[in-house]
C-alpha cells in the first residue's frame, strides 16, 4: 500500500511539472500577444544609414525563424510591419559586427550592441541605438534568444544608398 502511494505521488509531481513546462512552451502559441505597431517620427527618419531583410538560418528548425525588413537610422533601429519570428522567451536585438551570422555559434565572441528586449512577435518596432555607436563598425542585426542563446533570425545589412 505504502509503494502505490509513494508510486501515485511521484507521478502526480512529475506529471504536474511535466503539464506546467508544456504550458509554458504552448502559451504564446495559443495565446499570442498582439502586433506592435511602432511608427517612425520625421526626425528618426533623416538618416538611412542601412537596411536588411530577416531570415530563416535552420530552415530544418521550424521553431526559431524570422522575416521582414529592418531599416538602420542614425539613432534608430526600425523592424518594418512585416517583421515577425516565431514566439519564445526572451528575444533581444542585437547589432553585432558580423555578418553572415547563420548559426549561434557564429555569434561567438562579439561585441554586439544589446538594443533591448523585443517587444512583440510582429509587426512594428523601434530601438534606439546607444550614443557613441560607430554604425559602420556593424554588419548585421539578429533577434537572439537570451535565455537559451540561440539564434533566432539574422538579418545582413546593406548600406544605403
Amino acid at each position: 500500500m505504502l509503494r502505490r502511494t509513494t508510486m501515485f505521488l511521484l507521478g502526480a509531481v512529475f506529471g504536474a511539472a511535466f503539464g506546467v513546462a508544456l504550458g509554458f512552451f504552448l502559451f504564446p502559441y495559443v495565446f499570442p500577444p498582439p502586433a506592435a505597431m511602432d511608427q517612425l517620427t520625421q526626425a528618426e527618419k533623416t538618416k538611412l544609414v542601412a537596411q536588411g531583410e530577416f531570415i530563416h538560418a535552420n530552415p530544418g528548425d521550424p521553431v526559431h525563424y524570422g522575416k521582414g525588413n529592418v531599416s538602420v537610422y542614425e539613432r534608430t533601429v526600425f523592424l518594418h510591419e512585416d517583421f515577425e519570428v516565431g514566439p519564445g522567451p526572451k528575444f533581444h536585438v542585437y547589432l553585432v559586427p558580423q555578418d553572415n551570422i547563420r548559426s549561434s555559434s557564429d555569434l561567438g565572441e562579439a561585441m554586439y550592441v544589446d538594443l533591448g528586449r523585443l517587444r512583440a512577435f510582429k509587426g512594428s518596432q523601434k530601438y534606439s541605438i546607444p550614443a557613441g555607436t560607430n554604425l559602420s563598425d556593424f554588419k548585421s542585426v539578429i533577434i537572439w534568444c537570451e535565455q537559451f542563446a540561440v539564434l533566432i533570425s539574422p538579418s545582413d545589412l546593406k548600406p544605403a544608398g
